[in-house]
Formats: structure tokens, sequence, C-alpha cells
């Protein structure tokens, strides 16, 4: 097991120092040193089995983070050789040359449309909790640095780059997915798509990106943890769960809540995205990420009717490998999807009325 690895907890601290280190940084030099740690960090974790697919994947990761890097130290040249500082608030002449190359070097690290490419690859030979922390943890830094460069800058052309690339995240994220036979690369273009959204959502509201990156951590995380419980690598695999009672309904729940189906809290992230953005000059962009959305639903539809057809011969009376407080920890997450979203949208209506 990966969590017992003894240099397994000090390459995580490393990954998490570098991560604050960027987000608690006020000038680009010591934002780019704190993705370069949390690069080093994150590394030596994709190759601890030295597979021959985990190996590939560590390569291909380490190719397109530093050529992110690059685009990022290079946009913050190109406005330091003006402003002849690196702090985050100047304004220079080459600030709009530089803020693009700023923004393609962390769209590049996020695997944000159109730098998607990489993902589906790299996801689709590691094992289930370096999926988990490249879907989750690895997007803070990049995500808040966005919301920075927002906060600076707030042009129309800025807003219309982003909301492009956010529709063509959902779009692709939608159809790349039909297609696929590999459960990691099927999560991967899941994450693109709520890439997306979240990108979205950034441009009209701080609390909503927030509210829609917590619950999509929380609910990749759990599902995650299920699929390593059962080592499902691919769809030939999902007939294996019709003797886990407990861990088949959870996956078949965080399914149906990323695919954001009500009452379930994806559904109310995305609902929270679209009552903030609608009404703007941007409106029309949510077609495109609804319509990805859809899509995404059709895959996520066909395994959790997969997974249901599979037959729960023994529910919740076969004894689990995990530990007890994994046990509960996964029943929580399930009452939390399913009454968590009943609870808030209630709330909303009863305000209303």
């Amino acid at each position: 097991m990966f969590s017992v690895l003894p240099f397994s907890y000090l390459f995580m601290a490393v990954m998490g120092m570098g991560t604050l280190l960027a987000l608690s940084s006020f000038h680009w030099l010591s934002i780019w040193a704190g993705l370069e740690i949390n690069l080093i960090g994150f590394l030596p974790m994709l190759v601890y089995q030295k597979s021959t697919s985990e190996s590939e994947s560590a390569v291909k990761y380490f190719v397109v983070q530093a050529l992110g890097s690059s685009m990022l130290i290079f946009g913050s040249l190109v406005s330091f050789s003006m402003s002849f500082t690196w702090d985050l608030h100047v304004m220079s002449p080459f600030y709009s040359a530089g803020l693009l190359l700023i923004l393609g070097g962390l769209c590049m690290k996020l695997g944000l449309f159109p730098f998607h490419y990489w993902l589906p690859s790299v996801m689709a030979g590691l094992p289930w909790v370096t999926c988990m922390l490249l879907a989750t943890w690895q997007k803070l830094a990049p995500l808040f640095l966005l919301l920075c460069i927002l906060e600076l800058n707030d042009s129309y052309v800025l807003a219309l780059v982003l909301c492009s690339m956010s529709a063509g995240s959902s779009i692709i994220g939608g159809v790349g997915g039909m297609n696929q036979t590999q459960v990691r690369a099927l999560l991967a273009y899941s994450s693109i798509g709520h890439l997306g959204w979240m990108t979205f959502a950034l441009l009209h509201s701080e609390w909503s990106m927030k509210f829609y990156l917590l619950v999509y951590i929380v609910v990749s995380a759990f599902m995650f943890i299920s699929l390593l419980k059962v080592n499902m690598g691919s769809m030939k695999n999902i007939s294996s769960l019709k003797d886990f009672g407990v861990i088949q309904v959870s996956i078949m729940l965080f399914l149906l809540s990323l695919g954001g189906l009500p009452p379930l809290l994806g559904f109310l992230s995305k609902w929270l995205v679209i009552l903030v953005s609608s009404g703007n000059a941007f409106t029309s962009f949510l077609f495109f990420l609804i319509l990805g959305s859809l899509m995404s639903l059709f895959y996520y539809l066909s395994l959790f009717f997969s997974i249901l057809l599979g037959g729960m011969k023994k529910a919740f009376t076969k004894s689990l490998s995990f530990s007890a407080v994994t046990h509960r920890a996964l029943i929580s997450s399930v009452v939390l999807n399913l009454v968590g979203g009943v609870i808030i949208v209630f709330s909303n209506l009863f305000h209303v009325l």
C-alpha cells in the first residue's frame, strides 16, 4: 500500500509546502519556486512501484509541468523587464504580453482546454492514490493563481478567453469520456469537464468557485478511495463489484453526484454556478457548459447501470478489508451527498418563499 511507505509522507509534506508557498507569495518568483517545490515533491510518488506505465506517466507529467513552469517564469520576466519588480500588483506596458504567457502556463499545469491533451494519458498509468492527488490537490495552486490574475486585470478580453477555455473544457470532458474503456482515463476527462465549470465560476464569483472546488474534492476523494478498495481499472472489472455492498452503493452515488443529478451535492454546485453567472455578458457560454455536463452524465450513467446490473448479493453484510474509520467515512460521505443537497435546496426554497 502507498500509505505505509516511509518516504511517501516526506514527499507529500514537500508537495504541500510547495503549494502553500505558491499560494502565500506576493511576487511571481516565489510563486514559481513554490510550484517547482510542489513538482519535486509529487514526481517521486508517481514512480514508487517502478512499473512501465507509471514511469511513462511520470515523464509525460514532468515534461508538461516543466513547459508550464517555463511559460510562467518567462511571462514573469517579460513583466519584470519593464517594471523591475516581481510584485503581482504592478502593471507595466508589456504586462498584457506577460499575462498571456503566465495564463498559458497555469492552464497547462491545470490541464485546461486547449492544454488538456496530457491529463488522460498521465492518469491512465497511475495508481489510485496519485490519481486522487493529481485530480484534487494539484489543482489548488493554479486555480487560485488564476483567480489572482483576474483580480489584477479584469479586462473583457481576458474574461472572454477564459470563458472560451471553460466551454471547450466542458465539451472535451464530455466527448472524450464516451470512448474510454479505462476508468482512470474516464475520470481524467471528468476532471477536465469540472475544471471548465470551476474556471467559469471564478469569473463571476469567488465563493461559488471555492464551493464547487470543495464539493469536487470531497466527492472525488471518496470516489478514488472506493475505487482503490475494489481496484477497478477498466470497464470489464465492474462485475467484480457485486461482492462489495457498501463500496458498490457509494461508487454509484458518487458517480451520480459527479454527474450533477439532483438532489446530490454535485448538482448544487452546478446550480450555484448557473445562478451567479446568469444575466451577464457571458451567459451564452452556459449552453456549452451544460451540454458538456450532459455528455459527461451519459458515461456516468453507463457506469452506474453497469454496476447496478452487476448485482448486490451481499449488500451491507460482507466485512470490508478497510479499517472501520474508512468504512464510516464512506458511509458519512454517502449520507452527506444524499442529505446535504436536500437540506440546502429546501432551505433555499424556504428562504425564497
